[in-house]
């Protein structure tokens, strides 16, 4: 079993920045994928980004493209998601997921591809 944790949320306004991580405990961090997703109210749980086991791949809803990062330090056992140029449609409770792989190459973007789930962490980007 892994246990995911997050952290960074809060209030900011329209253009700021937050960064979220994730910390990862009970397996090997290397060993999965790791992915970002988001739930604002009364709507599903959308996909935000995701990155590879090694790294080298990572994905983005076009949402988001070109304002968030995802990154990984597996010396840490932390996944990121630095969030800039925040709008209030980015809104939502965000969910870090780990998916077990064997791929270290390959990023997953579909909720039932992961295995674990954060509780997750409240961002709310004011007008």
């Amino acid at each position: 079993q892994v246990q995911l944790v997050e952290s960074g949320g809060g209030l900011v306004q329209a253009g700021g920045s937050l960064r979220l991580s994730c910390a990862a405990s009970g397996r090997t961090f290397s060993d999965i994928a790791m992915g970002w997703f988001r739930q604002a109210p009364g709507k599903e749980r959308e996909f935000v980004a995701a990155v590879s086991r090694n790294g080298g791949s990572t994905n983005y809803a076009d949402s988001v493209k070109g304002r968030f990062t995802i990154s990984r330090d597996d010396a840490k056992n932390t996944v990121y998601l630095r969030m800039n140029s925040l709008k209030p449609g980015d809104t939502a409770v965000y969910y870090c997921a780990g998916s077990q792989t064997s791929a270290t190459g390959t990023y997953y973007y579909r909720k039932y591809e992961y295995d674990y789930w954060g509780q997750g962490t409240q961002v709310t980007v004011s007008s």
